[in-house]
């Protein structure tokens, strides 16, 4: 530690004075030439807006009906768990009505860096999406299959998220038979439920 004292003279004291200024100067310098990192991105960004509880309206190949979603955080934070169920009553398109569940898991592929989900259904399917593109805006997130397991090779599904609003997104989802272009299977608007 330094110490001034009445003893010292004029040219000392401007020798200490500008060699403390120097340090601060040089400081200022360093902070310029090393700026703070950047935040790293948010891997999960074009999904993070599926948080939460849904539900919503269901209609398709079988019917129409209700459906209820849940995305949350699960080990750690690092997946997505979903949670799904449609119930479609009995009509004349699906007269014996259906409950319609699956589960599935999103992960960020470090590797590949890009989001990849999981879907097992109810009725033995089991879907593995990657995701595809995603909108300029980042309304629109389209998830396409790598794999379908327990259904004919060949086939492939897609399923594109469009949020139309913060608390509102559609989902629809696609099959296309082997050799030919992805069909409508069903569509589903989602809104957030409130507590």
């Amino acid at each position: 530690m330094f110490v001034l004292t009445p003893s010292m003279n004029k040219t000392t004291l401007r020798f200490v004075l500008s060699g403390l200024l120097g340090a601060g100067l040089s400081l200022v310098l360093m902070a310029q030439d090393n700026p703070p990192a950047a935040p790293k991105p948010d891997p999960w960004a074009p999904v993070r807006p599926l948080l939460g509880q849904w539900e919503g309206e269901a209609h398709g190949e079988s019917g129409t009906g209700q459906a209820v979603r849940e995305y949350a955080f699960v080990l750690r934070n690092r997946f997505i768990e979903v949670r799904n169920q449609s119930t479609y009553p009995p009509q004349e398109k699906n007269p014996k009505g259906e409950v319609h569940q699956d589960q599935g898991m999103l992960s960020y592929d470090r590797g590949a860096k890009k989001i990849v989900l999981r879907q097992f259904h109810i009725e033995g399917f089991v879907n593995h999406y990657v995701l595809d593109s995603v909108s300029a805006d980042g309304r629109t997130v389209v998830f396409v299959t790598t794999a379908i397991e327990n259904i004919p090779s060949g086939w492939r599904g897609r399923e594109t998220y469009t949020f139309t609003r913060e608390d509102e997104f559609t989902e629809k989802f696609e099959l296309a038979e082997p050799g030919k272009d992805f069909a409508p299977y069903s569509e589903t608007r989602f809104r957030r439920k409130r507590p």
